[in-house]
């Protein structure tokens, strides 16, 4: 998993509420259970009519957000089923943050495990930062992890929350599997001990 540090690009405002992890990535298009190769599907349904063209109304079809690494959303960002795909596929399209007023829990904790910052704002400051990405790919919105502050693009600052053991995670690059392995040694030695301790085992 990437370290995220810090970012600065160009945020898509997204204001629909709800948005559930069958709109995210579709059902149809879970077929793998690899991490990668989903980012063309994220959002299909909005994104593309039945005949594969795309929607040019929708926001990340549009040229000035077809890079944006960032998402301002509406409220109850995420909900639905826990597939861990809908995280993945927002993951591999590029966007590195996404800022709403709430997530769904389960969707909130994937993130983090795959390299995105989840942040929560009241609704007041993502109305701000909502105008702010509307401004287009000018606007280019700073993500500070280490200082947890969010700074649009005329400068305006906005501190934001995050776990401690999450941030260290994601400012460190470890997803679950990478935290076991950071206590690699530690695991070597136990079970060398427990070798010596218990040979029938």
């Amino acid at each position: 998993m990437e370290k995220f540090e810090k970012i600065t690009g160009v945020a898509a405002p997204m204001p629909l509420v709800n948005i559930d992890t069958d709109m995210i990535i579709p059902k149809v298009h879970l077929k793998s259970i690899k991490r990668t190769g989903f980012g063309k599907n994220l959002f299909d349904e909005m994104r593309f009519n039945r005949d594969g063209t795309e929607i040019e109304d929708f926001v990340l079809n549009k040229p000035q957000y077809r890079s944006a690494e960032i998402l301002i959303a509406g409220d109850n960002f995420g909900c639905g089923s826990s597939r861990e795909h809908a995280p993945w596929a927002i993951a591999d399209f590029g966007i590195k943050c996404i800022i709403s007023t709430s997530f769904a829990d389960i969707f909130y904790n994937n993130s983090f495990k795959n390299g995105i910052l989840p942040i929560v704002m009241p609704q007041e400051v993502v109305d701000v930062l909502m105008s702010d990405a509307e401004k287009g790919s000018n606007a280019r919105m700073t993500i500070d992890l280490i200082g947890q502050v969010v700074t649009t693009s005329d400068g305006q600052e906005f501190p934001f929350e995050v776990d401690a053991h999450k941030k260290h995670c994601l400012l460190e690059g470890l997803d679950d599997i990478g935290l076991t392995m950071a206590k690699k040694a530690a695991i070597e030695t136990f079970e060398a001990s427990m070798q010596q301790a218990r040979p029938w085992v």
